[in-house]
Parts: structure tokens; C-alpha cells; sequence
């Protein structure tokens, strides 16, 4: 099993969504989020006073899946986010050694 972490912009969210649910994904977890990589943020001109904007607004899109559902759901989550502008997030995909379903007791891939 892996798990896949996307950063993403806030706007791309229903369109990655839809992109996983076509590739068979069943569930994923959403958490807001703040951040900056290479950008370091931006300026901005409020009320004639300029600041800085250190922390953009992301979404982390948390995904566990079989490891054959892998690169499908990778290039799904690649082609909803692209904008093609600085900012457009990243993908980590992390080992997950074991899933346990709460309410079954299910385990392992029977359990996402």
C-alpha cells in the first residue's frame, strides 16, 4: 500500500476530486493548509500600505492505495492541479506498512 500526499492550489480541489474518482480512488482526506516553496510568497497593496504574504493558502489531499492504482492516481492528481504557474503544489508518495478499518477490524488492503 502507499500513501500519496498532494499540495495543491484551493481552486483545483474539485477538479483533482473528480480526476482520483475516475481512477477508481474511494476515498481521500482533505485538510486546509499554509505554505510557500520556491515563491516565498508575495506582496500585496492593502489600503496603500504594502505587505508581505509569507504563507499562501494550499490544500493537502491525503490518498492510501493499492500500489497498482499508484501511477494512475499520480498522473490524475498531475493533470487537475497544473495551472503551468509557480505554485501549482507537489506529490509525495510515502510506504504505508499497515491500514486497519476501525469499525470491522478489516486489515491491509481490505481495510482502504
Amino acid at each position: 500500500m502507499k500513501k500519496i500526499e498532494a499540495i495543491i492550489k484551493p481552486f483545483k480541489l474539485d477538479e483533482v476530486k473528480e480526476a482520483l474518482q475516475e481512477v477508481g480512488v474511494q476515498g481521500i482526506t482533505v485538510t486546509e493548509a499554509k505554505g510557500f516553496g520556491r515563491q516565498k510568497g508575495h506582496t500585496e497593496l492593502y489600503r496603500g500600505a504594502e505587505y508581505v504574504v509569507d504563507f499562501l493558502p494550499k490544500v493537502k489531499i491525503e490518498i492510501v492505495i493499492n500500489e497498482d492504482r499508484v501511477e494512475a492516481s499520480i498522473e490524475a492528481i498531475q493533470k487537475a492541479a497544473r495551472t503551468g504557474r509557480i505554485g501549482d503544489g507537489k506529490i509525495f508518495v510515502l510506504n504505508v506498512e499497515e491500514a486497519i478499518r476501525i469499525r470491522t477490524g478489516e486489515t491491509g488492503a481490505d481495510a482502504i
